[in-house]
């Protein structure tokens, strides 16, 4: 997957001129694209339900293969943890380490669920087996299945197009440079995963600063539109999924264009990484039209075959399903246990109650609990409203679950694991304002919807 991705360029690309091949080719970036966008975003109906291609694909498979399923998911569990101790980055320093005990506990427990072992009360219906039916086996099948679809939209161009357009914006809205665009779509409809990793990497080689390597990688790196479908689902939002989609996108780079001027990303520092060559980006010249067509047709003719993308995407898929999958069954268990037997995230909530009352809200005081479990892993705010009947407060704790951007199952991991100069209690702070800001912002547009 990392082959396909942009590399940040020193100097403003020229348009090239194009051979006989690169024309004929060029119906790649088009058919390929128009492939990507039907898969993620067309919606339709199969079987009485209607909901994008992507997600009927995962019906049927736990239709079809309803035996085999749940192996599939322990097998992933197994890996991700197996690779994690045997890569040792449980000796990158002590969250490391927690994460990789978290992993050995979510493996044992989703093997437990499997075999029908689940000792305690973690056997009942709103614990375990819920984590595991509604979060943990859709997880293990839309990342990697999504992650092969992802080769249509990342690999051939069209990322690269989207890039160039948006320069004139990313630079006076969210302080970036534009090429940080390309991270930033590459995340909502790729993964987190590999949204901060592209960022450290060019941080690295100089083609961002420690400030807007953190505002990129605490701003813009959402979870994917994969995982946006299964919050969706769980809230039964699928019927509107296009607004759901398109106001969380909103909302999500506005609540980033206004954290960009608060403490903590305002005060970290505007330098370059100490061992980089510093590069930063010149604007485009000329027509941006014809110079972002240029750099898409450029990266479509250095894109590898069809093939190869697609298993490559696939791969990448599997790899983040596998670490992902048993911290949802260890550190979601954690937060539905703290849920269920103390108040923490009562008092948390209340924090939120202020932000939840003043835009009217629909019930405050489990609006602002259920933002507060988000910290602790992005789909538990889903859980705690699912069973609400209001369309209000289900649809903005779905735009919450996803703006907040941080939280501890995963993402957190992932950025201290770079060079990125961003510490816990920044990312605590950051998550804090993103929430708030959230609630405000898409409680009165979803007043207006529904």
């Amino acid at each position: 997957m990392t082959a396909a991705q942009p590399v940040p360029r020193e100097e403003p690309a020229s348009t090239p001129k194009p051979s006989a091949t690169q024309s004929v080719r060029a119906w790649r970036l088009v058919l390929y694209s128009a492939i990507g966008l039907f898969v993620f975003f067309f919606p339709m109906t199969y079987q009485g339900k209607q909901s994008i291609p992507l997600d009927h694909m995962v019906t049927v498979l736990r239709t079809h293969l309803s035996a085999v399923v749940p192996w599939i998911i322990v097998a992933l569990a197994v890996y991700g943890t197996l690779r994690g101790i045997v890569t040792k980055t449980w000796a990158q320093g002590p969250v490391q380490l927690v994460f990789t005990i978290l992993n050995v506990v979510g493996t044992i427990v989703g093997l437990l669920m499997v075999l029908d072992r689940l000792p305690w009360v973690l056997g009942d219906e709103d614990l375990v087996p819920f984590l595991w039916n509604s979060i943990a086996v859709p997880v293990g099948l839309i990342v990697p299945i999504g992650g092969a679809f992802l080769a249509f939209l990342i690999g051939f161009g069209l990322m690269e197009f989207v890039g160039v357009l948006m320069q004139p914006v990313m630079r006076p809205l969210w302080k970036t440079p534009g090429r940080s665009a390309i991270d930033a779509v590459t995340s909502f409809v790729g993964s987190y995963s590999l949204g901060i990793l592209v960022t450290d990497r060019v941080y690295q080689k100089g083609g961002y600063t420690a400030r807007e390597a953190a505002i990129i990688a605490t701003g813009f790196s959402t979870v994917s539109a994969a995982f946006m479908v299964i919050v969706a689902k769980q809230l039964d939002l699928m019927n509107v999924w296009g607004l759901y989609f398109l106001v969380t996108l909103i909302v999500t780079f506005v609540v980033t264009a206004i954290t960009v001027y608060l403490p903590p990303l305002r005060t970290l520092p505007d330098e370059y990484y100490e061992d980089a060559h510093p590069s930063p980006e010149r604007p485009v010249s000329g027509n941006r039209l014809k110079e972002a067509w240029a750099q898409a047709k450029e990266a479509l003719v250095n894109a590898p075959p069809l093939g190869k993308s697609i298993a490559e995407n696939f791969a990448d898929g599997i790899r983040l399903s596998a670490a992902i999958v048993p911290s949802i069954l260890s550190v979601g268990l954690l937060g539905l246990l703290l849920e269920r037997f103390t108040p923490v995230f009562d008092w948390i909530g209340y924090l939120f109650y202020p932000f939840a009352w003043v835009v009217q809200l629909p019930d405050p005081l489990l609006a602002g609990r259920a933002a507060a479990m988000g910290i602790a892993e992005m789909f538990l705010p889903a859980t705690a409203v699912a069973g609400s009947d209001d369309m209000v407060l289900k649809f903005v704790i779905g735009v919450v679950a996803v703006s907040a951007i941080i939280f501890f199952s995963a993402l957190v991991p992932c950025i201290m694991a770079t060079k990125i100069p961003v510490k816990i209690s920044h990312l605590v702070i950051i998550w804090f304002e993103r929430v708030a800001l959230t609630i405000l912002l898409a409680t009165p547009i979803a007043h207006l919807l529904f």
